[in-house]
């Protein structure tokens, strides 16, 4: 993975270069003290990782990853408690609290490496199958046997034809690896598959039984 680093602090930017150094599959490309100084570099070099730092004079590393129309995976790395919560509703990969040692440093590296590999699972041929976490297990399932995914908490809820599967993976990650000919987002919690929708309305869907609602943002999709 290539990654870059963004702190206003030189010292915190060392650490994070001597940890990166130790990981093998992360390439640390740059740093910066300046986060505006990397937007230009993110424009033009294709990154998979931000180190971010939250607290930085001249914008805060949570505005900083809003202000992305495409952000890399981020680890955010501060020495404040305050912002875990948010950073985990932008989806961050983990939230490292100074100082950190290399052992923490590479659990989160760790995380990116998987949720990277998760996201390049999908090649240019139609899959049939995708891997998801449960547990410390990839779990295989098969596209057609799902009926619809729920997210739930902390969990994502994958409701198979024959039984129920609960994984870590954030529902906007699985809504990546699911193909968009045969699966669709209905909902901020949902996504169904095609194939197994009985009938449908403007307010909601029907798989069998089971009733989704159509959030109001997403009235405008395509079912079929």
């Amino acid at each position: 993975m290539t990654a870059i680093a963004i702190d206003d602090e030189p010292i915190a930017l060392e650490i994070i270069r001597s940890h990166a150094s130790k990981v093998p599959f992360v390439e640390l490309t740059a740093v910066y003290t300046n986060a505006f100084e990397a937007i230009s570099y993110l424009q033009a070099n294709k990154i998979d990782l931000i180190f971010l730092d939250i607290k930085m004079p001249d914008i805060s590393g949570i505005d900083f990853l809003k202000s992305l129309t495409s952000p890399p995976m981020v680890i955010f790395t501060t020495a404040y408690t305050e912002h875990a919560v948010q950073s985990f509703e932008l989806d961050a990969v983990d939230y490292l609290l100074k100082p950190f040692s290399l052992s923490r440093f590479l659990k989160a590296c760790n995380k990116a490496q998987e949720l990277f590999n998760l996201r390049n699972q999908r090649t240019e041929t139609k899959s049939e199958y995708i891997f998801v976490k449960d547990g410390y297990e990839q779990i295989k399932v098969e596209l057609n046997e799902i009926l619809y995914v729920e997210a739930s908490g902390n969990y994502t809820q994958i409701q198979l034809e024959n039984k129920l599967l609960s994984s870590r993976i954030t529902i906007n990650d699985l809504a990546e690896l699911l193909p968009k000919t045969d699966f669709i987002r209905c909902h901020r919690a949902f996504i169904v598959a095609k194939s197994k929708i009985s009938k449908f309305d403007r307010n909601q869907i029907w798989i069998g039984t089971k009733i989704i609602p159509i959030g109001t943002t997403y009235g405008g999709i395509q079912l079929i």
